[in-house]
């Protein structure tokens, strides 16, 4: 369910240019953490989506607060969808409201928020690119899924018959709205964690532009973790096995289009 309620007069919804960002932000049950990301956000003067992706009534009241804000705009799943379909709903929220670009964050806190205004930047200097983040950690990643992102790595690489992709996984990302609407109409993406690298192979068959700059990510400000280690490794098994089968009908056509360009 998206919320219309009337925003007050604000510089910031509905301006018709050609840079013209916000923020989406998937949540399910980051009560704690979420404030705090939305207060860095509007430092940086970037009006934020927030879509519930059906959360404890804890942290759905925690939402309704901060939608009081006039820099904040709600949409609520009456049921659970994923990671990946509460960033689609957020990213069509994005558009029909006429916003050109949107930066994915995630609710928890693990994205430094510094590097907003670096990324922003990138997308306003390049505005047909998808500017994604590539992670650098600290101590607090769990191994065991710091490990794992390397096999999605490799089969990344392979599916999007390139070594462009640096990092499959991070969800810190500006995606230019109109391509990337375009194809989550057309295709039918992962719902979960394997959102993430899904499009950006998908993307990467359509010759999508895209810029990689370096990020800091810690593990998580609130200390909840939503990434199911058996069976969301098993889900994206599963997309990196589509994906190849998809990547050999296209082969010709991609490396076709490639060596054209």
């Amino acid at each position: 369910m998206t919320e219309h309620k009337p925003f007050a007069p604000s510089p910031h919804w509905g301006e018709k240019t050609a840079f013209h960002p916000c923020a989406v932000i998937p949540v399910y049950n980051h009560e704690h953490a979420l404030p705090v990301v939305v207060e860095a956000l509007r430092q940086a003067h970037l009006p934020c989506i927030l879509v519930d992706d059906a959360s404890s009534r804890a942290c759905a009241a925690v939402i309704d607060q901060l939608a009081e804000d006039e820099w904040v705009r709600r949409v609520r799943l009456p049921v659970n969808q994923g990671k990946g379909g509460a960033v689609m709903a957020g990213l069509r929220e994005a558009q029909r409201l006429g916003f050109s670009h949107a930066l994915q964050v995630d609710a928890d806190g693990q994205h430094d928020l510094e590097d907003v205004e670096d990324f922003l930047e990138a997308a306003r200097e390049t505005p047909a690119a998808l500017i994604c983040g590539y992670p650098r950690y600290d101590d607090s990643v769990p191994k065991s899924r710091l490990y794992a992102r390397y096999l999605t790595h490799v089969w990344v690489w392979i599916n999007s018959l390139s070594l462009g992709i640096r990092d499959g996984m991070c969800g810190f990302r500006v995606y230019p709205l109109a391509p990337v609407v375009e194809l989550i109409d057309a295709v039918r993406l992962g719902t979960r964690m394997d959102f993430d690298p899904e499009i950006l192979v998908r993307l990467a068959w359509r010759n999508q532009p895209m810029r990689w700059l370096p990020t800091r990510v810690h593990y998580p400000l609130d200390g909840l973790s939503h990434f199911r280690l058996w069976q969301d490794n098993t889900l994206i098994s599963k997309m990196h096995a589509k994906l190849f089968f998809g990547m050999l009908l296209r082969a010709p056509r991609i490396l076709y289009r490639r060596w054209r360009a």
